[in-house]
């Protein structure tokens, strides 16, 4: 079975790219454009990791981000923190993710962060 990757960002051509990078590496994607009832979303699909971008709608990656890390269930799955902003790594531990990728990114550097945290 396929490892599962959510993806939560609001650009669309970010999603579309991400998905066909990482389905291509062999992996199962799931993305969506806000991160409302973010513990409802992730549940439903118990993904292995989860990107997520600090410009969300209605709920901002930080506070998406505590919210998942709070949950006893949910708590365990890896989180990417995953912005253009400069600051990245301060924001990617104020959301207390697991680590961050920076925008723009490398093909390289997406695939190994997912299998450095997951594997294939």
């Amino acid at each position: 079975m396929n490892k599962k990757v959510f993806i939560f960002d609001d650009n669309t051509d970010i999603l579309e790219l991400c998905t066909l990078i990482l389905e291509d590496a062999g992996y199962e994607i799931k993305t969506s454009a806000t991160s409302n009832a973010i513990v409802d979303q992730v549940s439903a699909y118990m993904p292995d990791i989860i990107f997520m971008d600090n410009w969300l709608p209605d709920v901002g990656g930080i506070e998406a981000t505590q919210e998942l890390k709070n949950h006893p269930d949910l708590k365990h799955i890896p989180v990417v923190y995953f912005s253009a902003n400069n600051d990245v790594s301060l924001l990617a531990e104020k959301a207390g993710a697991d680590s961050y990728l920076a925008k723009p990114f490398d093909i390289q550097e997406l695939e190994e962060i997912v299998s450095n945290h997951i594997g294939k």
